[in-house]
């Protein structure tokens, strides 16, 4: 591996216990006491942040190809675009130089194959940085890279010249000058203004003959890279078969790449479960179906055995028999080419292995601050000290025997150097304090709260379990996984297993703001009443989700909620028996199972939505859309412990209006798990008395229509981690600015919620050369993001990749950058893992 330096100079930042108050001007919530992070605490959130078989190269063999999964084909070569994207980027570190990389504690670190020395040259009175670039450093085409390389990509990204359509020029707007130093391989660049993330710039570095011109800029490195300075070089772009592929580079003067070629396949999240079963890829992010499908093949087949052919009655046989014998046999056919099959798909799989870790990019709740409700800073914070965020971090990483402890910084993940936990500045969970802050904010429920029988308060809701693959859903929420082909029929008898619903949560389904759905009493929607055998009913215009039940009706439905989990447990553990042998008995129980938890929850939602005719506020009633009306805002109904009952919590109200917020959630399969974690927040929300009306919408419309326009009021979205967060994170919390046409301009700050002080501190931050101090700065913007409460991260996300057990050193890389010539196979007769 290359040698790598730390960046000189650098302080210890977890610090020992100390009092602090991070907000000091103007202070909304005391600081308490923070506790830094210890070194055993680092080493572990480093150590669950990647996951990628890593190998000596002594171990691996020269030679191969890797087919690599990515989600689209890239929409440009050159990373300095609009259009850039995952992939530009992953092309980029291969086939270009990266004067810094960075390690998986997200520090950056010089490289040692481009820079001999990168340093701080001076300090007064302007900040000169000093590059001396490996001599044996040079382009594809056998050109040095020097400081002509180094100047062409200043004057193209400092902003003042319109005719390259560049996306960014964070950092090269503060250099002053780029110049040669004592010979073309050393560069000076002196900056007009400081600049603390110097070591952000000139990564990746493109040739002069790109960045000279802006022709070339604009257009030509758009779909190809003629010549490059990496490990690799990109030798094909075929957008037909929608695949990259790049190439040894035969001038690159490191060590040399263990793989021959990487072929980069455009394919699909949907498809890849198929592609790991038939062989034809070998590198792809998964989602947790498609793990559990790879961890299931390598269980231990069940001892059950399908039915042998002919082995029912001896004996003559009438014409009745007759027929019923052929069709048995054309069953068991059709069984065992099914079994065939199966068998051969997991023979393939088990070739293949699961790499997880933390992903360095987290989950927000965002709370849109433009209008509304919201735009009260004390409803954001009430809403967001109603969130239990252990318990959500739960659901989602504890199943996959990740760490799963909330995320408690906007700027930098757990286990990156200085992480602190500053969520105490806005306050942790607290059901009294949040109705407090609604209170003050003039929203008040009746004092009708009460508890139903059977009920405990202080009760926990029961933790997500991992299932026998440690790859599980939290409860409630597994998308069925019939589009892998359950048996001989697809198994598609129209019955999934749905998430948890009922539970408080006004589901927006058929809401007529949500497009492409039914409107409940228009053309094209069910009548109540008059439902398709196995069809989930439509919504009720008034549901008893939503405006609180009698109790017999609640506690009906609840039971039979529960009996759908019982059998949706069962049909779980039959299924896993089966172990893909469609004519086991196991796999017949399983189907009885699964359609029996489908059934039952279909009944308890029929009562839930109130459309039974023989309940009152049915579809049978004629009185049912005026009670509906008349009851809808009463009460939210919040589902109790395990065994218990639900209780009824007053909404509250202001000049007579219930407090409704329009929680918008993506629409996608790929989604499931997003929009679970959105009930779950819903239902903590009602035990404070604010409705949550959920809308699902479409992937393709989520960011674009909803997020980045400011339509809704809450939503869950993600933020990549950086090491840079000086730089990267101001425009995600930079106050929104006046347009001079009326408009607002918010960057990337899509929740529309900041303030003239963090904006200074992360200013403040960018210019501080001392690195303990611009750490200091940092923690206090990250401190009044917190109690500004417009982003609330919950937890780092989960990152599943699935990798042939051949392969090394590659997987789950976290903030790391990736080695690509070390990436490779290993040696015939070495384990594999």
């Amino acid at each position: 591996m290359t040698d790598h330096d730390h960046p000189s100079g650098r302080r210890a930042v977890c610090r020992g216990r100390r009092s602090a108050a991070l907000i000091v001007a103007g202070v909304l919530l005391p600081l308490p006491a923070l506790t830094g992070c210890s070194g055993d605490d680092r080493e572990a959130s480093v150590a669950a942040s990647q996951d990628i078989a890593p190998a000596p190269r002594s171990e691996l063999k020269s030679g191969g190809t890797l087919r690599w999964a990515i989600d689209a084909m890239p929409g440009t070569l050159n990373a300095f675009q609009a259009d850039a994207d995952a992939t530009t980027a992953r092309i980029a570190g291969a086939v270009l130089p990266s004067m810094f990389t960075v390690d998986a504690a997200g520090t950056p670190q010089r490289n040692a194959d481009y820079l001999d020395a990168a340093e701080i040259s001076a300090r007064d009175p302007k900040q000169v940085v000093t590059y001396k670039i490996n001599p044996k450093a040079r382009w594809s085409d056998g050109t040095p890279i020097t400081a002509a390389d180094f100047i062409a990509q200043w004057n193209a990204l400092r902003g003042k010249d319109n005719a390259y359509w560049t996306a960014r020029n964070a950092g090269y707007d503060r250099i002053g000058k780029v110049e040669q130093g004592a010979g073309p391989r050393e560069v000076k660049v002196t900056f007009a203004r400081p600049y603390a993330d110097w070591r952000s710039l000139f990564t990746p570095l493109y040739p002069k003959s790109v960045m000279g011109d802006a022709n070339a800029f604009n257009d030509a490195a758009r779909e190809q890279l003629k010549i490059g300075a990496g490990p690799f070089l990109v030798g094909k772009r075929d957008a037909e078969e929608g695949r990259v592929v790049l190439v040894r580079n035969p001038k690159w003067w490191g060590e040399p790449a263990k793989l021959r070629t990487i072929v980069l396949q455009s394919l699909p999240g949907d498809k890849r479960a198929a592609a790991l079963a038939d062989g034809s890829i070998d590198v792809a992010a998964v989602d947790q179906i498609a793990a559990k499908r790879v961890a299931s093949a390598l269980r231990p087949a069940a001892s059950g055995s399908p039915r042998k052919p002919g082995s029912g009655n001896a004996g003559p046989q009438d014409d009745g028999a007759r027929a019923q014998g052929r069709s048995e046999a054309r069953s068991d056919a059709k069984t065992a080419k099914t079994a065939k099959t199966a068998a051969a798909e997991n023979a393939v799989l088990r070739g293949y292995t699961i790499r997880k870790a933390l992903e360095p990019a987290y989950t927000q709740l965002a709370l849109n601050g433009s209008s509304g409700p919201l735009a009260d800073d004390r409803v954001r914070r009430a809403v967001a000290r109603a969130i239990d965020r252990q318990a959500l971090a739960d659901v989602v990483l504890e199943p996959l025997g990740l760490p799963s402890k909330p995320l408690g910084s906007h700027l930098l993940m757990a286990g990156q150097h200085g992480y602190e936990d500053h969520s105490d500045a806005l306050g942790g969970q607290d059901t009294g304090a949040a109705k407090a802050l609604l209170a003050d904010a003039g929203w008040k429920g009746d004092g009708t709260d009460r508890q139903q029988a059977g009920e405990k308060r202080g009760a926990s809701a029961p933790r997500a379990g991992r299932d026998a693959d440690g790859y599980g859903y939290d409860d409630g929420d597994e998308p069925s996984d019939d589009r892998y082909g359950d048996g001989p029929d697809g198994d598609r008898d129209g019955y999934d297993f749905p998430g948890e619903q009922g539970d408080g949560v006004y589901d927006g389904d058929a809401d007529g703001r949500n497009p492409g759905r039914p409107i409940p009493g228009h053309a094209g929607a069910p009548v109540r009443g008059d439902h398709e055998a196995g069809a989930r009913p439509a919504a009720a215009e008034a549901p008893l989700s939503f405006i609180g039940a009698v109790g017999s009706e609640v506690q009906q439905a609840a039971l039979l909620r529960q009996s759908a989990s019982f059998y949706k447990e069962a049909a779980a553990s039959e299924k896993e028996d089966a172990d893909g042998d469609t004519g086991s008995s196991a796999y017949a129980r399983y189907k009885r199972y699964k359609k029996r938890a489908a059934q039952t929850l279909t009944a308890a939602e029929l009562i839930e939505n109130g459309q039974p005719p023989q309940l009152p506020g049915s579809g049978g009633n004629p009185g049912a859309r005026h009670i509906g009306a008349a009851r809808s805002y009463d009460a939210v109904r919040v589902a109790g412990p395990a065994g218990g009952k639900a209780a009824r919590v007053a909404t509250v109200k202001k000049d007579g209006k219930p407090l409704t917020l329009r929680f918008v959630l993506p629409d996608g399969t790929g989604s499931e798990q997003l929009r679970a974690v959105g009930r779950r927040i819903a239902t903590m929300l009602g035990k404070i008395g604010v409705q949550a009306s959920l809308q699902r919408v479409s992937d393709a419309s989520y960011f674009q229509d909803h997020i980045a326009s400011g339509d809704y009021d809450l939503a869950l979205y993600s933020w990549p981690g950086t090491a840079y967060p000086a730089t990267d994170a101001r425009p995600i919390y930079a106050k929104p600015q006046p347009a001079p046409d009326g408009s607002l301009t918010v960057e990337q700050n899509y929740t529309r919620v900041g303030t003239d002080h963090i904006d200074q501190l992360f200013d403040q931050a960018a210019s501080e050369l001392d690195e303990g101090a611009a750490h200091t700065l940092m923690e206090q913007a990250d401190a009044r993001i917190w109690a500004a409460a417009g982003s609330i991260p919950l937890y780092q996300r989960p990152a599943l990749v699935a990798t042939k057990k051949s392969l090394a050193n590659v997987g789950a890389f976290g903030f790391a950058t990736p080695r690509f010539q070390d990436i490779g196979y290993k040696k015939p007769g070495l384990p594999q893992s």
